[in-house]
């Protein structure tokens, strides 16, 4: 059995450590190339301040760059008994270049390799998140100009209310994503900030060059007070999953929406059949299974914030291994998010829209305010046209040509699509992701 990094002549009861290591090691997968990528940086830091030669930069680089290449190809692998990411990049070094391998962690601790490696991971998923939800905005505006013409009931108490637009419809989701996004870029500004150097959580007695680090790895700036860096783990991570929850309050609803509008009681809309699956004995079902498992999905997404905080609650300041057991419902978080959103776009391109929903009489009242208003334009008093228009439905005497005229600002006859796709485009521009990518490159060049 390997030696842990801490572990000095007395070895840990076997059932303690697996109780403690938990699912560390499998969590610890998803770290690997960014926990390479730290070293990295630091391991460069270090020869510039004099820990390490040039000679024996250029070796560790080298190896790094050979283990980076292997956790990209998804091929690491943590060995049975070693404990985390970080000591099997530390057993891996030595076996391949000897002694100098064991001089990586000066100035360091586990603590603020975790903390960089969870930064690290999540503003990259982070990124693969808005690529996701900018593709499911531009079918949603595509569907929305498309069938800008196309009347709906709008809804308010499950009842039928005024008339509404497959444009507003498609295009209201469209503008919620762009809000979420304004989140998720608030909640990325916060983890770009480099804890690296603040080891166990109060510093180093190494003169670390910690501005060094932060510009190597692409940060925006550092989390400057070592203490505070140990106290925003579990902070990023709540903060982050507030706004993951907010993407999929957004994808939730339109599941939900999707799901009613495709029953045959409304008929508003038709899933492609390949989404939907069948029964076993009932020959014409065809049922939303996919925006179904979509919904339970991102309800379970927007529990996340709630876990995180039920388990960093209440900590005082410094390091606690509760912190562990974030990773294992963080972690696998984005990939969740991402499929959701994947499978939410695929469907918004395909999905069919009923242009004759308002052939069917049962719709007509929705039309009520549309005659209030017109009698009002026409100079009768709003409550008088209110009041004639309700005695004339009570009595069945209502009717309406089924047309409406909406000129103002973000109604049915002028959806400000450009304008929601101008704010789209410069919340994405604000995430500056092009610094850090090239921050990345030039480390690994």
């Amino acid at each position: 059995m390997a030696q842990k990094l801490w572990e000095k002549n007395v070895q840990v009861n076997e059932e303690i450590e697996r109780f403690t290591v938990g699912r560390d090691r499998e969590m610890d997968l998803y770290l690997a190339k960014h926990d390479v990528l730290g070293s990295m940086a630091h391991i460069t830091m270090l020869e510039s301040i004099g820990l390490l030669t040039a000679d024996e930069l250029k070796t560790l680089l080298a190896e790094l760059k050979n283990i980076h290449t292997i956790a990209e190809r998804g091929e690491f692998i943590i060995e049975e008994g070693v404990e985390d990411v970080h000591s099997q990049v530390e057993l891996m070094l030595p076996r391949k270049l000897g002694d100098v391998g064991k001089k990586i962690h000066s100035g360091r601790s586990r603590n603020d390799q975790v903390l960089l490696d969870l930064k690290l991971f999540t503003r990259a998923q982070l990124r693969e998140i808005t690529e996701e939800v900018e593709i499911l905005f531009k079918e949603l505006i595509a569907q929305s100009n498309r069938y800008k013409d196309v009347l709906m009931p709008g809804y308010t108490h499950l009842q039928i209310a005024m008339p509404s637009s497959f444009g507003l419809w498609f295009g209201a989701y469209a503008e919620s994503l762009v809000d979420d996004l304004t989140f998720l870029q608030a909640a990325y500004r916060m983890c770009n900030r480099n804890p690296l150097g603040s080891a166990a959580g109060y510093g180093s007695s190494f003169p670390l060059n910690r501005e060094m680090t932060t510009r190597l790895l692409g940060f925006d700036s550092m989390n400057y007070n070592v203490v505070y860096a140990q106290m925003g783990r579990g902070k990023m991570e709540r903060n982050v999953a507030f706004a993951l929850a907010s993407i999929a309050g957004t994808i939730g609803k339109l599941a939900f929406d999707a799901c009613m509008f495709n029953s045959q009681n409304f008929g508003f809309v038709k899933l492609p059949d390949e989404c939907t699956t069948g029964s076993s004995i009932m020959p014409h079902k065809k049922n939303p299974d996919v925006f179904e498992l979509t919904r339970a999905k991102c309800n379970k997404i927007q529990s996340l914030p709630q876990q995180i905080m039920m388990i960093a609650n209440n900590l005082p300041s410094g390091y606690f291994r509760d912190l562990q057991i974030i990773k294992e419902v963080f972690l696998p978080a984005f990939e969740e998010l991402k499929d959701c959103l994947r499978m939410t776009a695929y469907i918004i391109n395909r999905i069919k829209v009923n242009e004759h929903i308002l052939d069917d009489d049962r719709y007509l009242y929705m039309f009520s305010v549309e005659e209030v208003n017109r009698l009002a334009a026409e100079g009768m008093p709003f409550r008088d046209a209110y009041k004639k228009v309700g005695l004339d439905i009570e009595a069945g005497h209502f009717t309406h040509n089924k047309q409406v005229c909406h000129t103002h600002a973000g109604s049915i006859g002028n959806l400000c699509n450009n304008h929601i796709e101008t704010l789209m485009q410069q919340v994405i521009n604000g995430f500056n992701f092009e610094s850090v990518e090239q921050a990345e490159k030039e480390l690994l060049k």
